[in-house]
């Protein structure tokens, strides 16, 4: 997977994260961000910012039933969140064995 199919990746599911009304207060908490951080953040003309697209995979990703749901509404398969997190993080192409 390369950057931007990454990046891509993890802004579809960053809004689909916005969207979902259960989970976002639960991500805001966690993170310290505010709406109008996320906001800000999201449309920066630099482009949205690479580590809140991170930290909101990394959120996805804690629990199975997040990533299939995520996954799911956007028609992916349940490897590619941890895939384009790996890139994003600039560790897609480490090995610890």
């Amino acid at each position: 997977m390369n950057q931007s199919a990454a990046e891509n990746i993890a802004l579809t599911s960053f809004a689909w994260l916005c969207a979902e009304e259960d989970l976002l207060p639960v991500f805001l908490n966690a993170s310290g961000a505010s709406v109008d951080d996320l906001r800000a953040a999201l449309s920066s003309a630099e482009g949205p910012d690479a580590g809140l697209l991170a930290a909101g995979l990394d959120f996805i990703l804690m629990r199975d039933e997040t990533v299939i749901a995520c996954c799911a509404a956007q028609n992916l398969q349940n490897d590619r969140l941890a895939q384009a997190q790996a890139v994003l993080a600039g560790t897609a192409g480490m090995h610890w064995t």
